[in-house]
């Protein structure tokens, strides 16, 4: 108990408990090192990232944490320390949406920590292709928002790319008002992604209903271009107001409070359960009466629960469509097995886009 010490006695404390997590830190590190050495001597030199392993750690230091730190900030120290440790095994390449500043960088680190290498990409596309071209061990990519829904882009391009989805990130979203202007009244252009500025729609309109929108490639190229020009803001985040020394005049300007950003993590590897999953898949039905029933009523009959269900166009015909769906559940339980099993010869393609861990908040 620290009741009755001194305030040199309480740091002196502090110290040596901060000597004793250093030490700790770096025994850890030299056991990750010696896993390494372990999986080059057996084979196992492919995969030294493990999203399941990863997962199941961060959600057990958060069930055992008693405070007073809140275990979301637990987890973000523990992602953190495996981060570092990971590098020393095999340091990752991750792409993303460039340029630097992004919402889907900073996804991005949350998810691998800082101790990666981030690869800028100039589309949703070019994540794909980086990972696909061995450019990148993975890649980080937008796929849904609370506020305005799907990002069809990046539904479309797994139509035709064999990457898995090796993890899934919820990015709480807050847009800014950067700018090098001193005042609202001297912005004659907001430059953001067309994604937030459908976010910010009712605060444009309050603050600044007079005043062009123009959608761009990403927020942070918003604030790239904004710091470049007079009299022009961007909405972007937090990375991007302190990469491109922008002012905020206005902070939290998005509509919905708990505005909520899902990014995908595609790679190419098989990801094992992790206790907390969900599988993703993409299905082609036929074109007949009920065909959407058919399939969704074989999760209902085995208990499975449907997260989502998305349409989108093949564009190989007419009025022909491909549904993404997301289930709880990995593809190697025994019950969504089944169900897969059940419809692979009912429904006209099934694809299994991956199975992986549940976003650890």
């Amino acid at each position: 108990m620290s009741v009755g010490k001194t305030l040199p006695e309480l740091r002196d404390a502090i110290d040596q408990l901060d000597s004793e997590l250093l030490t700790l830190f770096n025994k850890r590190a030299g056991l990750a090192k010696e896993v390494a050495t372990v999986k080059i001597a057996s084979g196992e030199s492919a995969d030294f990232y493990r999203p399941d392993r990863e997962a199941s750690v961060l959600r057990r230091v958060q069930d055992k944490n008693q405070g007073p730190l809140q275990g979301e900030h637990v987890a973000k120290i523990y992602r953190e320390l495996m981060s570092a440790c990971l590098a020393l095994e095999k340091p990752l390449t991750v792409a993303f949406l460039g340029p630097a500043g992004t919402f889907t960088q900073e996804a991005g680190l949350k998810h691998f920590g800082h101790a990666v290498n981030t690869l800028e990409t100039t589309s949703i596309a070019n994540v794909f292709q980086a990972v696909e071209n061995g450019e990148a061990n993975y890649g980080v990519v937008p796929v849904e928002n609370s506020t305005e829904g799907v990002i069809s882009h990046t539904l479309d391009t797994f139509m035709n790319t064999s990457l898995q989805i090796c993890g899934e990130v919820e990015l709480r979203i807050h847009h800014h008002l950067l700018s090098n202007a001193e005042s609202l009244q001297q912005i004659k252009l907001v430059y953001s992604h067309q994604q937030s500025l459908g976010q910010c729609r009712q605060w444009l309109q309050s603050h600044l209903p007079d005043v062009e929108t123009v959608a761009v490639s990403s927020n942070a190229e918003a604030a790239r271009m904004a710091a470049a020009e007079t009299g022009v803001a961007a909405i972007a985040g937090e990375m991007a107001a302190e990469l491109y020394q922008l002012t905020k005049l206005s902070s939290h300007i998005e509509d919905e409070q708990h505005n909520t950003t899902r990014f995908l993590v595609i790679g190419k590897q098989h990801v094992p359960a992790s206790g907390d999953d969900k599988t993703s898949m993409m299905i082609s039905t036929k074109n007949v009466a009920g065909a959407l029933q058919g399939v969704l009523a074989p999760f209902a009959y085995a208990g499975i629960s449907l997260n989502k269900i998305e349409s989108r166009p093949t564009r190989q015909g007419a009025w022909e469509y491909v549904f993404f769906v997301d289930i709880d559940g990995h593809q190697d339980d025994s019950k969504v097995a089944a169900v897969l099993q059940e419809l692979e010869p009912n429904v006209n393609a099934l694809k299994v886009l991956g199975s992986y861990p549940r976003a650890v908040i």
